[in-house]
């Protein structure tokens, strides 16, 4: 348990220390409390795993510009330096679902509540450290007939072991192969108040043997997506709280297939989430262990798996819940683009 408590005591200190620099970097509400304040809507520094080992802090240091064109997001986002990267506007990608590789020490956040990424995908390679995609809409890489995502591996965001990323306050919709997949041995992720919809896969977990990714996903809303919400495969922590999952009609097949997964070996905890109209809510393959707390389910049917220990998330970190019945107006609310989080001093213009 050793490590466990230093675990706490740095996550103390890391909450500290971006407090400090939240009015800069990562702007919050007069009057808005912390990160872990139950109903605040809008947390202001990482949280949960991607608080620890060091913690999640992006461009924190480094020049803020604002980029308008293709051009200037692809040298800023790639650059061995620290930036913070206000997008503002509309980027259309070219050629249709190329890749804006994403170098370490990035700030990549929406300015306003307008800043999207058109038919194009952030991609975080090996060895990616310390990454923050905020409060961005990244839509349209989708390819009309293959609703399955066979023909392309266009995603909103992808990360191949990478660590410490926030995801948070961002919209998918509508690509032509996942939305979010955080792939082989990423470690320390936290997604935090994001919409996933309209769209077939929505957040894949794993491609992996090995078990070793920690991953916090809280206060999202799955609206009209068809599975992976999220699959989690060979995840040795998986802490899902506070999610709202609505199956609404999407394009191509509205079939809803399944909630949240736990596969592999992955250790999975869900708390206080709300599932409503969707088939399997939760379920776990007999390899893996998965903890259900306080949920609501809503005219739902199948599997509700729950066997195993899983594991405690308060021993790796501080969080408050929300009431189950307070999740679906809560995250219809706050998750996705909000105007005051890219309110950061404007820079240089790109």
């Amino acid at each position: 348990m050793t490590h466990l408590r230093t675990e706490r005591t740095r996550t103390r200190t890391l909450f500290t220390a971006f407090a400090l620099a939240a009015a800069f970097l990562l702007p919050t509400v007069p009057g808005e409390a912390t990160a872990v304040q139950p109903g605040a809507g809008r947390p202001s520094v990482p949280h949960g795993f991607a608080s620890l080992a060091g913690g999640t802090t992006g461009g924190l240091g480094g020049r803020v510009v604002t980029v308008t064109d293709q051009a200037g997001l692809e040298r800023y986002a790639g650059a061995e330096e620290p930036y913070v990267i206000r997008v503002a506007g509309s980027i259309a990608v070219e050629p249709f679902g190329a890749d804006i590789d994403v170098a370490s020490h990035k700030t990549i956040v929406g300015a306003g509540d307008t800043g999207e990424i058109v038919h194009g995908e952030l991609h975080l390679g090996p060895g990616t450290s310390n990454v923050i995609i905020r409060n961005l809409t990244i839509r349209d890489s989708y390819v009309e007939g293959d609703w399955d995502g066979k023909t392309t591996d266009f995603d909103a965001i992808q990360m191949d072991s990478a660590d410490h990323v926030w995801i948070d306050h961002n919209r998918l919709t509508h690509m032509g192969d996942g939305l979010l997949d955080i792939r082989k041995d990423s470690e320390y992720i936290t997604v935090s108040y994001n919409h996933f919809d309209n769209h077939n896969k929505a957040l894949g977990i794993g491609w992996t043997e090995n078990v070793r990714t920690q991953i916090t996903i809280d206060h999202n809303w799955f609206s009209g997506t068809k599975q992976r919400n999220p699959s989690a495969d060979n995840c040795a922590y998986a802490h899902l709280y506070n999610n709202y999952l609505s199956a609404q009609v999407a394009d191509g097949d509205p079939t809803w297939t399944y909630g949240n997964w736990a596969r592999g070996a992955t250790r999975m905890v869900i708390e206080n989430s709300y599932y409503e109209d969707v088939q399997h809510p939760y379920q776990a393959d007999a390899t893996a262990e998965l903890v259900q707390r306080g949920s609501i389910l809503k005219n739902t049917t199948g599997r509700t798996d729950a066997w195993g220990a899983a594991f405690e998330p308060r021993d790796f970190y501080p969080y408050s819940l929300d009431r189950a019945a307070d999740v679906p107006k809560l995250v219809t609310r706050n998750a996705g683009p909000q105007r005051h989080l890219g309110n950061v001093p404007h820079g240089t213009h790109h």
